[in-house]
């Protein structure tokens, strides 16, 4: 088998990743491209941050609610294949974003909040199991430090790595909106023209427009509120 066009790296409880997600879908089906869903834990990139001192309230159930979703999709690829993570994450980002946030971010790690999104990739409901067993943690943290070599540690979700094994990875490109389909194709090439050029390194701006997503209470069109991010975060740095 050839190698993916793209390793795409994701946490499923991150907005910015999920939003690029669906971008590079878009261009994936008019390009032909081969994505490889790969897995990175904001959880376990915080395993050593106060997260009471450092981040909004929610953000430590909302980050333990992602690392349990990548459990099951650790066991859903051991099982099922690469092709199943796709429409997994697919399945897991309707329901995390399509909708209002849950009273508390822990419900998305429990199995009334995966089993459906399992049924509606067509996966088997027994693979919630999952959520509760910590021996997928190596894995996961064996893949998070993967995609940090690849890019460095002060970065958030997504990590794309380009032409892999030998191509260049990046943090990003961070989004707000989903682009139509003809801005989605350009933007890819604009991406990887900067990818393609060994001397690039970076090319960022902190503040982000909120995502727009029914989960962030932003309506599609609508121009949401700036905010000031750090290192891909919104850590406070109390």
């Amino acid at each position: 088998m050839s190698s993916p066009d793209l390793h795409f790296y994701f946490d499923p409880v991150c907005p910015f990743a999920w939003l690029t997600s669906t971008w590079v879908r878009t261009v994936a089906a008019r390009r032909e491209l081969a994505v490889e869903w790969r897995f990175i834990s904001l959880r376990l990139v915080n395993a050593s941050v106060d997260y009471d001192a450092q981040f909004p309230p929610g953000y430590e159930a909302g980050h333990t609610a992602g690392l349990r979703l990548l459990r099951v999709a650790a066991r859903t690829r051991a099982e099922h294949g690469h092709p199943a993570v796709a429409d997994l994450y697919a399945a897991l980002g309707e329901r995390v974003f399509g909708s209002g946030p849950p009273r508390d971010p822990a419900d998305r790690g429990t199995r009334g909040f995966v089993e459906p999104a399992l049924a509606a990739a067509g996966l088997p409901a027994g693979l919630a199991t999952a959520l509760d067993d910590d021996s997928w943690d190596a894995q996961l943290q064996a893949e998070t430090d993967e995609a940090l070599a690849l890019t460095g540690r002060d970065v958030g979700t997504p990590i794309l790595h380009f032409r892999p094994p030998s191509g260049t990875a990046f943090f990003g490109p961070v989004i707000s909106r989903v682009p139509d389909p003809e801005q989605a194709v350009a933007l890819w090439d604009h991406v990887v023209g900067l990818a393609t050029f060994p001397g690039f390194a970076e090319l960022k701006r902190s503040l982000r427009e909120r995502p727009q997503l029914p989960s962030e209470g932003v309506r599609t069109g609508d121009v949401g509120v700036q905010e000031d991010w750090h290192g891909g975060s919104r850590r406070q740095h109390r």
